[in-house]
């Protein structure tokens, strides 16, 4: 730990320098902004680090705002655009803000600024001042969904020094998969803190909201069984993407692309690879839309990846041709919208391996396999890949992994007994 705080502070000329350049992130980081308004009542801290692991929360701060009338909700994350989500849920008693920096000083002062009661963190955040601060106050701190790769808990090992402490601040930990919660344990969690294993972005398909006036604009624009959806892509994945929808549009003209980065302020850049190609686009976030000419639509925005879903026949899901473990695939089976993915897909290995095993997927590695694939989907085998999708995970869904164990061990720890009892169908629901 001393040695973890040195290197903080040797780093503190350099994240200085960064805040600078983001005045308007500056005093969030450093633990201010506090609450809006001074509320009585419990304060929940939960911790996401950015729109996957927020969005994966929803139907968990679902239930906890509708069960516990009273308490206040602060919302923090590492990135803007997770902290603008949370913010556009517009939620009464919620509140979202920028992480505060995991140094003692930021941390104390958005502590005692929010007096929060406990802290939720979702996933991966382990954050070793973060939890030893909680831990100090005597405040449970509670992970749920989290998730420790093979490799990280390889780099762990070596720093038994930080990783114990951190973990012995953790008061209970509900792990996203068995093997994650066999190397929390190898790594020092005390077992009998170790809850029953519930992946939070299995728990139900989303129930998302879309503009019905955009909708029914781009519908016309749209042949489904044309489109393809790449969602959430990452660095690396788009020149693949485009080269094999580039192939593939040769043979059919009617193919249609909708490109959502994970992140949108890579826009630039992939609009600059777009135009490289010949290829002519589009690009959301500057209010335009496709003609009949258009081959790509850059979906350059946040909250409207339900919107795409519903155009789009095939999707390939991001973060799976780099090696970033790949994205949930329920969203698209949500939407019935048959499912591309590259190999590497270790973070929801049990919902892929279904997928695969009911040939309900198809895996690519490359941009000849990805026009290949497209070639091949025709509106049929579309349909029939989405139906055996949503029965392969449906099984998945049903097998108990619900938020009622999680929510009966957060009522114990919280002291808060409306927490623990039956969760209606419809709470169960992250938009």
């Amino acid at each position: 730990m001393k040695l973890y705080r040195l290197i903080l502070l040797l780093a503190a000329p350099l994240i200085g320098l960064r805040l600078a350049r983001r005045r308007d992130e500056a005093a969030e980081r450093l633990g201010g902004t506090g609450p809006s308004r001074l509320r009585r009542g419990p304060v929940i801290w939960l911790h996401a680090a950015s729109n996957g692991e927020v969005t994966s929360a929803r139907g968990l701060i679902t239930v906890m705002h509708e069960r516990l009338p009273t308490a206040r909700m602060v919302v923090t994350c590492n990135t803007v655009t997770g902290r603008n989500l949370v913010r556009g849920w517009a939620l009464d008693r919620v509140e979202a803000r920028l992480a505060p920096l995991d140094y003692r000083i930021a941390l104390r002062r958005f502590i005692a600024a929010w007096q929060p009661d406990s802290l939720i963190l979702i996933e991966s955040e382990l954050w070793p001042n973060r939890l030893a601060e909680m831990a100090r106050l005597g405040r449970p701190v509670v992970m749920l969904g989290a998730r420790m790769s093979a490799k990280s808990a390889s780099r762990w090992a070596y720093l038994p020094g930080l990783i114990r402490p951190a973990l012995a601040a953790v008061s209970y930990l509900s792990a996203q998969d068995s093997a994650s919660r066999e190397r929390f344990i190898a790594l020092g969690l005390d077992e009998g803190r170790a809850g029953p294993v519930v992946n939070l972005k299995s728990g139900a398909y989303p129930e998302d909201e879309v503009d019905a006036a955009v909708l029914d604009r781009l519908k016309p624009l749209f042949a489904r069984e044309a489109t393809l959806l790449a969602a959430s892509t990452h660095d690396g994945e788009e020149g693949v993407i485009l080269t094999g929808f580039a192939r593939a549009r040769r043979a059919n003209p009617m193919l249609r692309l909708i490109l959502a980065p994970r992140h949108p302020r890579r826009a630039p850049e992939i609009a600059k690879r777009i135009a490289r190609m010949r290829l002519p686009f589009a690009t959301r976030s500057r209010g335009e839309f496709p003609g009949a000419e258009t081959a790509v639509y850059l979906a350059d925005t946040m909250g409207e990846m339900g919107l795409w879903y519903r155009l789009a026949g095939m999707t390939f899901v991001g973060g799976s041709l780099v090696d970033k473990g790949g994205h949930t695939p329920f969203e698209p089976v949500a939407h019935d919208s048959a499912i591309l993915h590259g190999p590497h897909v270790g973070n929801f290995t049990s919902a892929y391996g279904a997928l695969t095993f009911a040939r309900a997927a198809r895996r690519i590695a490359n941009a000849d396999e990805l026009a290949e694939a497209l070639a091949a989907l025709d509106a049929d085998e579309q349909a029939g890949m989405a139906d055996r999708a949503r029965a392969a995970l449906d099984r998945i869904r049903d097998s108990g992994k619900g938020l009622d164990p999680l929510l009966a061990e957060l009522s114990r720890l919280m002291g808060e007994p409306a927490l623990a009892r039956p969760a209606p169908d419809q709470m169960n629901q992250p938009a």
